[in-house]
């Protein structure tokens, strides 16, 4: 993949004050006024170069035990709701510091973050802001919008899976004071949760990708997840853009809870496009032996040849999203096609790697729901190979649907033509192995013609298995 686009940024940022921060979050300044170009809730992040404003957050551990560490590292100031009892260490952190050091006393730090979020969206009066949500996809999405804006716009977006009410703060602290356009993912896990983050936000365009069976331990249902993605578009302005799934129809549906502009993509082909009234979709879609998809490119603005810079046939739906949103804000159709092909993908997303024995890995290993689960069958399914295995983690956070699902998917493979190896995930029958060393001996040496899967929710962590399989002499 090229170098990021031109306009594209995750490294400068919005300069503050201590005193700014203080004003901002209701908080009390004890010490210096120091000038802050970073926010962090991670203390490994920090480094002295960058004048970073450490924020400790009270979750499995408190983030006060860091503060001295954060100060140590480099920080110039931090949030505390420990006044006059800070953290231990902190204090003669601060002492032995060369640098002067300013504490801002808070009654909770994580609500300073979101209230120092906000007044960094306030910052952001002139940049357009674009939400992006659904059930999977989000993150590609992301990817996309970040390389089409940046074509043209000074673009920021948040890194990993910066989506939730820390991410999004988080994000819009990341983006330079003259950014044209914020791109901000927006999860949840219940109702209520996409509508706090776009409070923050304040999105102008928003995009809801797909609404399926994920996390449906926390939600119940499918309708329950549709509810709460609809929360993007019931709260965009009237002078705004709601891009949504005409292949979906609990997305599509959404249309009607919205005040803004409507416009629709489809990635079903040129017939099934025009009968769902779509205003954007792709033709004659092809992929290549190393799953890259081409195709044309129909808008109300003209047609255009694209090719992906991304794996998997899945991942056209997420970039006709893109398309919409580039085109709407003033983008042409080659500025579009241009990002399109070399987005700056965030990494276990549909990697392919070669294997010293001639074989090829399929690392989708970053998460794993039903929906994206079966579409990274399929890709390996397309690829070219006498013998195809799917190492698969168990499907989490799926509630009463978990067995369902994991037999569904089981059959689908067979139906494929795959092996499944599955690494502690009973659900999917078949061969089962205990752990990472179990994946290992049963997918034996890959030889020639082989591709191999690997894919599973984040708790199982298969992203270890990748690196076992492509570095065999590392433990």
């Amino acid at each position: 993949m090229r170098r990021k686009p031109f306009g594209w940024c995750n490294t400068a940022r919005m300069h503050w004050t201590a005193a700014a921060v203080a004003e901002s979050v209701g908080g009390v300044l004890r010490g210096p006024d120091v000038g802050i170009d970073m926010v962090t809730q991670d203390s490994r992040e920090i480094s002295p170069d960058e004048g970073c404003l450490f924020v400790p957050i009270v979750a499995e551990r408190d983030g006060h035990e860091f503060i001295g560490a954060a100060i140590e590292a480099g920080a110039v100031a931090y949030l505390t709701a420990r006044a006059g009892a800070e953290a231990a260490g902190a204090r003669e952190a601060s002492e032995a510091s060369e640098a002067a050091v300013a504490a801002i006393e808070v009654a909770d730090t994580a609500v300073a973050l979101v209230d120092l979020g906000r007044a960094a969206r306030r910052r952001l009066a002139s940049a357009t802001v674009i939400g992006v949500t659904g059930s999977v996809g989000k993150t590609t999405t992301k990817d996309f919008l970040a390389s089409v804006l940046g074509e043209a716009m000074l673009t920021h977006a948040n890194t990993r899976s910066f989506n939730n009410e820390l991410g999004v703060p988080l994000t819009l602290l990341g983006a330079p004071d003259d950014a044209s356009a914020v791109v901000v993912e927006m999860g949840s896990r219940g109702i209520g949760d996409v509508a706090h983050l776009c409070d923050i936000a304040q999105p102008r365009v928003g995009v809801v990708t797909t609404v399926g069976v994920a996390h449906t331990s926390e939600f119940g249902d499918v309708d329950s997840v549709a509810r709460a993605k609809a929360e993007l578009v019931e709260t965009l302005p009237a002078d705004g853009l709601a891009v949504l799934n005409a292949d979906v129809p609990l997305v599509a549906a959404m249309a009607a809870s919205t005040k803004a502009e409507v416009q629709t993509f489809s990635a079903a082909g040129a017939h099934a496009a025009a009968d769902m009234g779509a205003d954007v979709w792709a033709d004659e879609v092809v992929l290549d032996d190393e799953l890259v998809p081409s195709f044309r490119l129909v808008t109300p603005h003209g047609s255009a040849d694209v090719t992906l810079g991304a794996r998997g046939l899945h991942l056209v739906g997420n970039s006709l999203a893109a398309a919409i949103v580039g085109l709407h804000l003033g983008l042409s159709l080659d500025q579009v096609a241009t990002g399109l092909a070399a987005p700056v993908l965030s990494p276990l997303r549909m990697e392919l790697l070669s294997l010293d024995g001639g074989g090829v890995i399929l690392n989708d290993s970053y998460n794993a729901n039903p929906m994206s689960t079966e579409a990274a069958l399929q890709s390996l399914a397309a690829l070219p190979a006498d013998d195809r295995i799917a190492v698969l983690g168990v499907m989490a956070e799926l509630g009463s649907s978990a067995e369902v699902e994991h037999y569904r998917i089981a059959s689908l493979a067979a139906d494929l033509g795959i092996r499944v190896i599955g690494v502690d995930a009973p659900g999917y029958g078949g061969h089962q192995v205990p752990d990472i060393a179990g994946a290992l001996a049963a997918i034996g040496e890959p030889a020639a013609g082989t591709a191999i899967l690997v894919k599973g929710s984040r708790v199982v962590g298969l992203e270890r298995l990748v690196k076992r399989l492509t570095s065999p002499n590392i433990d």
